[in-house]
């Protein structure tokens, strides 16, 4: 019964794509997520083109390189929008540095589900607050798959600072799957971000993230600084590409990528 309501509000929406669209407002790049919602009847595609991360520990080395990380946002009406997400390839390389052996996997990624509900401002500007459920299907490989279903809660929050600038805050709480792909634990964390212009058409972000695993096997306290760059030659496109550093033992080195975004 859910299903045959939720069809067509989905296409009732779609054909209703307002006559003035918002300012463009893509989830990626960056750490962080915005608190904007699309407009309703729009659709937007978030691609990313190419992932490149880098794990070093004592006597491992591990490449793990994505390829096609697909976003699809649908605007339901003014203040929501429904969000599916999927990752077409995933490659993980790890070398012994030791036994001087390596281990390879290839796969595809898990899917995740998610609805944008707005609070406050769902053009993102001034103070905009929105909420974010969602949940991951574990559809994916050994390679880059959880192994089991997870899920969490999102709360985006962006505020316009004076000089151009915008603050932009991302506390998140998640029942992540335990390393073993058996069974969830509890996650959480926020991702404290700076955006600014530095043309018409070009905007970066510089951002901290921290987040607590407590994972049965491992507990872990990851932190990371990002900075990324989006380019906008058009009203309803987007290049961008990004990097990440970690800043502690239990994070990933570096990571690496860069994608685009369309609008419909």
């Amino acid at each position: 019964m859910a299903r045959g309501l939720l069809l067509p509000g989905i296409v009732l929406a779609l054909s209703a794509a307002p006559a003035a669209a918002r300012d463009l407002c893509p989830d990626r790049p960056g750490l962080g997520t915005p608190a904007c919602t699309l407009d309703p009847g729009r659709i937007q595609i978030e691609i990313g083109v190419a992932d490149w991360a880098l794990d070093r520990e004592s006597g491992s080395r591990t490449d793990t390189i994505t390829a096609g990380d697909m976003l699809m946002r649908i605007g339901l009406d003014s203040q929501t929008e429904i969000q599916i997400g999927w990752t077409a390839y995933g490659h993980v390389r790890t070398r012994d540095r030791v036994a001087g052996t390596r281990d390879r996997s290839t796969g595809i990624g898990d899917t995740s589900l998610a609805i944008r509900r707005n609070l406050a401002q769902p053009d993102g500007s001034g103070l905009a607050i929105a909420l974010q459920p969602y949940i991951s299907l574990p559809t994916g490989g050994s390679a880059i798959g959880a192994g089991d279903w997870g899920g969490g809660l999102i709360a985006p929050i962006s505020y316009d600072l004076p000089g151009g600038l915008q603050l932009g805050i991302t506390p998140q709480i998640a029942a992540a799957v335990d390393a073993d792909g058996d069974g969830r634990h509890i996650l959480f964390g926020s991702v404290v971000g700076l955006g600014f212009d530095l043309s018409d058409a070009i905007g970066a972000t510089i951002e901290l993230a921290a987040y607590r695993d407590r994972d049965r096997a491992s507990r872990t306290t990851q932190a990371l600084a990002g900075l990324s760059i989006g380019w906008q030659p058009g009203d309803d496109t987007q290049f961008d590409a990004g990097a990440n550093i970690g800043l502690n033992r239990d994070t990933p080195d570096v990571e690496l990528y860069f994608g685009i975004t369309r609008r419909f």
